[in-house]
């Protein structure tokens, strides 16, 4: 083969191990590990997309229970959501 064939194969390996790199990277504005790491592979925005304001919401804060914070913290903000969904739909908590 060609000196300047192997070069450019070369180059292309090079440049296939710098995407394999940057693919590996986390996301943390798109896709966040928080909301990536749940073992059925779905994305919480997947689920919470098709939700109102509120419960989308504490959807979230259970989803992420102890991956982001501290988990009583993040149980706190889904109760917090759910108890302003009753007191929008006219119940008390």
């Amino acid at each position: 083969m060609s000196e300047s064939f192997n070069q450019s194969l070369d180059e292309m390996r090079r440049l296939n191990r710098e995407l394999g790199k940057l693919a590996a990277k986390p996301d943390p504005v798109n896709h966040p590990p928080h909301y990536t790491s749940h073992p059925s592979g779905i994305e919480a925005i997947e689920v919470t997309r098709h939700m109102n304001f509120n419960l989308g919401n504490a959807t979230k804060y259970i989803w992420r229970a102890g991956l982001k914070a501290d988990r009583l913290e993040d149980l706190k903000k889904a109760r917090f959501y759910i108890d302003d969904e009753i007191n929008r739909l006219g119940g008390t908590n």
